[in-house]
C-alpha cells in the first residue's frame, strides 16, 4: 500500500497542509431526480471537474442495489499524502456497501503530497484560494446522485487524519447535505467559528498512543480530542456530562446524549491505539502505532449513521 506508507513517511516531517475556503451553495433535499439507478456497478474512478479543475473520486455500487429506490451515500476521505484507492482499502466500507446496500465514495484531494484543506494549521493561504474543497465534495454528492437513485436525507461523510479534519469542517459548513459526520484518528485543527446551520452528530475514533494527531493536543493548533468532543457536545445542546458506554478490550467509549434534535456526539478511544484506522489490516505498526481490533471504526460508524437522517 503505497500510499499509507508515502503519508507516513510525509506527515513524519510536516503533518499536513489545510486552508479555509468559502462556503458553496446548499444542496436540495429529498430524493435525486430520475430516481433510476445507472446499472454499472462495482468499483471505478470518476473525472469531475470541480473550480476550474480536474478533479476524481472512487465509486463503489454494490450489485445488490434496488433499481428504482433510493439508497444511502457514505463518502469517506483519505488522509494527507494517501490517496482514494487507499481509504477504499483500508476502511472497509465497501464490505458494510453490499451488506447494507448503500454506495461508498472517496474523493481524492489536490497536491503533492495531496492533503485536504479542512483547517488553518500551517495554511498555505494561496492554495486555499485556488483549491474549494468544499465545494467539490458537494459536487461529488450532486454527480453520484445524477448517476443512481439517493436517499439526500441520509448521506454521510467520515475520514482519517487530514480527512477527519475535513470531515469535520463539512460538519460547520455542509450541515445541509450530510446527516452526520465521523472521524478516526482527525486532526481537527480550527479554521474559524463553526456554526453548523443545525446540530451536526459527530462519532470519533482516537487512540491514545498516536504520535501524528496526539491524543492530548499539540500546542495550539490541534485541541485534545476529549476537549474538541465536548466542543461538538455544547454546539450541538447536548447534556455536559457524558453517559460512559461500556468496554470493548481496550476500548471505551463516551456519549453525549439530550441534545437538540438528537444530534449525540460519540467519541471512542483505544487505549494503546496508533494513527490507525480500528478494524483494519495496517502493515506500518512501527510508524503509524498499533491498531486496535477491539472495535470496527467503519461498523460503528454505520451503525451510528444508521441513527440519523436530514429532516425533510
Amino acid at each position: 500500500m503505497k500510499t499509507l506508507a508515502g503519508e507516513t513517511m510525509s506527515i513524519l516531517g510536516v503533518l499536513f497542509f489545510m486552508a479555509a475556503a468559502t462556503i458553496p451553495a446548499a444542496a436540495q433535499s429529498g430524493v435525486t431526480s430520475g430516481c433510476a439507478n445507472s446499472g454499472i456497478y462495482g468499483s471505478r474512478e470518476i473525472a469531475l471537474e470541480s473550480g476550474g479543475m480536474q478533479r476524481s473520486y472512487r465509486l463503489y455500487a454494490p450489485e445488490t442495489l434496488p433499481a428504482d429506490q433510493p439508497v444511502p451515500l457514505v463518502l469517506s476521505l483519505h488522509g494527507y499524502a494517501s490517496d482514494a484507492p487507499q481509504q477504499e482499502d483500508n476502511s472497509g466500507w465497501n464490505v458494510l456497501a453490499d451488506e447494507y446496500g448503500f454506495i461508498a465514495a472517496y474523493p481524492q484531494a489536490t497536491g503533492a503530497p495531496a492533503r485536504w484543506f479542512g483547517g488553518d494549521l500551517w495554511q498555505a493561504a494561496e492554495s486555499a484560494r485556488l483549491v474549494d474543497d468544499v465545494a467539490f465534495i458537494r459536487a461529488v454528492v450532486d454527480d453520484i446522485g445524477a448517476q443512481y437513485c439517493l436517499d439526500l436525507s441520509r448521506v454521510y461523510v467520515n475520514g482519517m487524519s487530514n480527512g477527519g479534519g475535513m470531515s469535520n469542517r463539512l460538519a460547520c459548513e455542509a450541515s445541509d447535505v450530510f446527516a452526520a459526520v465521523g472521524g478516526v484518528a482527525g486532526a481537527y485543527a480550527s479554521f474559524g467559528d463553526c456554526v453548523p446551520a443545525r446540530p451536526m452528530p459527530f462519532i470519533a475514533f482516537h487512540g491514545t498512543d498516536d504520535r501524528i494527531v496526539p491524543y492530548e493536543g499539540w500546542n495550539l493548533m490541534l485541541p485534545p480530542i476529549q476537549e474538541w468532543a465536548l466542543g461538538w457536545a455544547g454546539r450541538n445542546g447536548c447534556d455536559l456530562t457524558p453517559e460512559t458506554l461500556p468496554p470493548t478490550g481496550e476500548v471505551t467509549g463516551i456519549r453525549y446524549t439530550g441534545c437538540e434534535q438528537d444530534a449525540e456526539v460519540v467519541l471512542f478511544t483505544a487505549d494503546g491505539g496508533g494513527h490507525t484506522w480500528p478494524g483494519s489490516e495496517s502493515p506500518f505498526s512501527f510508524l503509524l502505532g498499533r491498531t486496535t481490533q477491539d472495535i470496527n471504526a467503519s461498523a460503528e460508524m454505520w451503525a451510528f449513521f444508521s441513527r440519523h437522517q436530514l429532516e425533510g
